[in-house]
C-alpha cells in the first residue's frame, strides 16, 4: 500500500472517529430553539427545546407532546406513542414513557 493512501485512510479513520464520538464527548446537538442534549437528535423539522427534567424534548407550540429517540408521546388521560406526531397513536402505560416524563403527569 502506497505511503499516500495509508495517509489517507488513516485521516479518514480519525475524522470518523471524531464524528462519530463526539456526541459521546458531550458535544451538543442543538435544536432550533437553542437547548442541547449530548445524546439525543431533536425531532427533525419542528421546533423544541430538551427539558432535562423529563428527558425529552418537548414540541414548541404543541400542548403535551413530546420527542425522544425516534418516538413521540403524548398525553391525553393516558399516554400513547407514535412514530409521526400526526399518528398513528398506540396506547402505553407509564412503563413505555421515560421516567422523567412519567412522574411530570404522576398524580
Amino acid at each position: 500500500m502506497s505511503r499516500w493512501l495509508q495517509l489517507a485512510l488513516l485521516v479518514s479513520l480519525l475524522g470518523l472517529g471524531a464524528c462519530s464520538l463526539a456526541p459521546l464527548s458531550g458535544t451538543p446537538v442543538s435544536t432550533p430553539s437553542g437547548a442541547n442534549h449530548p445524546r439525543f437528535a431533536p425531532p427533525p423539522g419542528a421546533q423544541s427545546h430538551w427539558d432535562a427534567g423529563l428527558g425529552v424534548y418537548v414540541l414548541d407550540g404543541a400542548r403535551h407532546l413530546y420527542y425522544r429517540e425516534r418516538t413521540y408521546y403524548r398525553w391525553n388521560a393516558g399516554w400513547s406513542w407514535a412514530s409521526s406526531p400526526q399518528g398513528s397513536w398506540q396506547p402505553t402505560d407509564s412503563s413505555g414513557v421515560p421516567p422523567g416524563l412519567h412522574r411530570r403527569y404522576a398524580q
